[in-house]
């Protein structure tokens, strides 16, 4: 009887030592599928941050052609004298609509170069701001607006006869008034003599415009 009972004993034990191996089993595949399962869910969501990421690349193109130069902050961002309204007149309309340049539309009116300006094609136009023509004493200026043959002079020095992107900005360039330019710069940076672009690569039906901080006086 002690026999029989030590053996169903025995029998017992192994089998209950089957099934706990049985169960850790279970629990070991189950701790190894959901360790698992975080690998897969990292890798599906670094999958939208890789695709946001275009969109910004292709918006660079653009930022290239835009106008640039601190000057471009006192340009309205609406209507006529905005950016995008200036590119659909021709560049003399243009500028009477923007109101940094309102001294420079005086003087081309009074020299009578309004029509010359608008109907030329693939001119470069530095443009001196309301500051600049401040910047000369009223007395001279004065006397600039009325002589016609030398405002006529001074307003020309200040066209090229062909278009000039900020890539060919830089070098010496012959204007209307027969004499030259000299540009010295790149990128975003360009002067000419003590003037300094201020806000550059403004596009017009006919022109592309440089605003400029001060009046280019032509050696005499």
């Amino acid at each position: 009887m002690n026999t029989k009972l030590r053996t169903r004993s025995m029998g017992l034990a192994a089998l209950a030592l089957t099934a706990s191996m049985g169960l850790a089993a279970c629990g070991s595949e189950s701790d190894t599928d959901s360790a698992s399962e975080p690998t897969t869910s990292e890798s599906s969501s670094e999958t939208p941050m890789e695709e946001s990421e275009s969109p910004m690349e292709s918006e660079e193109p653009m930022a290239a052609d835009a106008p640039f130069g601190p000057g471009c902050a006192g340009v309205p961002t609406s209507g006529e004298g905005s950016v995008e309204g200036m590119a659909d007149d021709p560049v003399a309309t243009a500028a009477s609509n923007n109101p940094l340049l309102k001294t420079l539309v005086a003087a081309v009116t009074e020299a009578d170069l309004v029509d010359t300006l608008n109907s030329a094609e693939n001119l470069t136009v530095f443009a001196p701001t309301d500051d600049a023509f401040a910047a000369i004493p009223k007395k001279d200026l004065n006397a600039l607006l009325k002589d016609k043959e030398m405002l006529t002079t001074v307003l020309t020095h200040h066209v090229v006869g062909e278009s000039l992107t900020p890539e060919n900005l830089a070098g010496e360039h012959e204007t209307l008034a027969g004499d030259m330019l000299t540009v010295e710069g790149e990128g975003e940076d360009f002067t000419i003599g003590e003037a300094s672009v201020v806000c550059g690569n403004v596009q017009t039906a006919n022109a592309t415009v440089y605003v400029v901080d001060q009046v280019l006086m032509p050696q005499m």
